[in-house]
């Protein structure tokens, strides 16, 4: 009887064991859920034999075991936790920023923008996944806006006095890049500022580029003017030298005669700022010469500046040598006038010496004064150049051919100026 007793305690203690609500400890499953079948019915969650299954919310994932029992020890077979899934940090965006909604959270929604002057070139938004990474790609900010540029004013500027050109300046281009790495070369196409600039219309260009290369350019227009009086023509029988471009303001025009002429009127005349030249034009008159005077210096003063002299003096009209020179001269006539050559003869011996310029005969007393002034003897032929300012510059005794005298009057009597003038107007070929 004693056995029988044992055998029914223990399956009292069976039956207290599967009705104990609480055998094991409840579950609670922070940020999930445990769903539990026991076999006494759904409202028993802890009794022995319950079985159950942990998951955890969205965003949450399950560490350990999916599938627990309560066992007779009072335990659960094993446990699980839930884990927040969390998306790596997003590097930082060169140029630009992002704002998340969660974080780094699953279902955090990070959006992208960019910094003034930048694009955004990829996703402008990313999502944390539950595979715990980030939906898309990483996107960049680039710089596709050129800079900003602003030259200066388009200008007009006068020549200087006397001058086809002008000194022109101007600021700098305004640039600006709306990026924050700025511009790395402004270049200019043309002349810089402070050049000297001819006459017409110039265009300045400048082109600049920013850091990623995107290129803005300007250009304005540098204009310059030159007044200008109307052309002045030569006079009749006579020459128009102009300093600068001829008829620009501050131009200088110098006027001169050819041989045989001289100037009456002013020698100069100035284009100025109204566009009119100063002065009247002058003109060129014969050379007219008095020999109605008294003295050699009265008749010399007549040339000084103004003529050549070649005097030729011989005591016999019929010399031989004299006749020679005669001929060559006669034929040297154009070229003598060209270089403004007056021709002075004493001829013969007192008292039937004869002077004369042409036709024009001079008086003895000039003629007397004249061989003691250069000197000259009246017993020998002697052909002799005065220069402009009087000088006794060559003697000849015999017969000198007319290249001969031109070319040491070219190079030896004439300025540079009436060289230029000769060359330019050799009517004698």
């Amino acid at each position: 009887p004693g056995r029988k007793m044992k055998g029914s305690g223990n399956a009292q203690g069976i039956v207290e064991l599967l009705m104990n609500p609480n055998w094991c400890y409840t579950l609670s499953v922070s940020n999930g859920e445990s769903s539990c079948y026991s076999p006494r019915g759904g409202s028993y969650r802890s009794t022995l034999g319950t079985r159950c299954e942990l998951s955890c919310d969205h965003g949450y994932r399950l560490i350990g075991r999916r599938f627990v029992q309560c066992l007779p020890n009072r335990r659960w077979s094993g446990s699980g936790y839930c884990h927040q899934i969390r998306c790596p940090v997003l590097p930082a965006v060169a140029h630009g920023l992002y704002k998340c909604t969660l974080s780094v959270a699953v279902d955090s929604r990070c959006d992208y923008t960019c910094a003034p002057g930048y694009q955004l070139e990829g996703d402008r938004s990313r999502t944390c996944l539950e595979e715990a990474r980030w939906s898309g790609t990483e996107p960049i900010c680039v710089d596709n806006d050129p800079p900003k540029i602003r030259c200066p004013p388009s200008r007009v500027k006068l020549a200087e006095p006397g001058s086809l050109t002008a000194k022109v300046f101007w600021e700098a281009p305004l640039v600006k890049d709306t990026a924050e790495a700025g511009v790395t070369d402004l270049m200019l196409k043309g002349p810089e500022s402070g050049s000297e600039f001819p006459e017409g219309e110039h265009v300045i260009r400048y082109k600049v580029y920013d850091q990623a290369r995107n290129k803005a350019a300007c250009k304005f227009i540098v204009r310059v003017e030159v007044r200008r009086c109307p052309v002045l023509k030569a006079p009749l029988h006579g020459y128009l030298t102009c300093s600068s471009g001829g008829n620009n303001f501050g131009a200088d025009c110098e006027y001169s005669c050819e041989g045989g002429y001289e100037l009456r009127g002013i020698r100069s005349r100035v284009c100025q700022l109204n566009k009119n030249w100063a002065g009247a034009a002058p003109e060129c008159v014969m050379i007219e010469i008095n020999t109605n005077v008294n003295s050699a210096a009265a008749l010399l003063d007549q040339f000084y500046e103004r003529r050549i002299l070649l005097i030729i003096s011989t005591p016999d009209i019929a010399n031989q040598y004299y006749k020679l020179q005669n001929i060559m001269l006669q034929r040297a006539t154009c070229g003598l006038d060209l270089r403004q050559v007056t021709v002075i003869e004493l001829l013969g011996q007192d008292p039937r010496e004869v002077g004369r310029i042409k036709e024009k005969n001079l008086s003895s007393e000039v003629i007397e004064q004249l061989r003691y002034v250069i000197p000259l003897p009246s017993l020998s032929n002697r052909f002799v150049l005065v220069d402009k300012h009087g000088v006794d510059r060559e003697r000849y005794i015999d017969p000198v051919t007319s290249n001969e005298l031109f070319s040491y009057i070219d190079t030896y009597l004439l300025s540079p100026k009436e060289r230029e003038q000769l060359e330019d107007r050799d009517l004698c070929s």
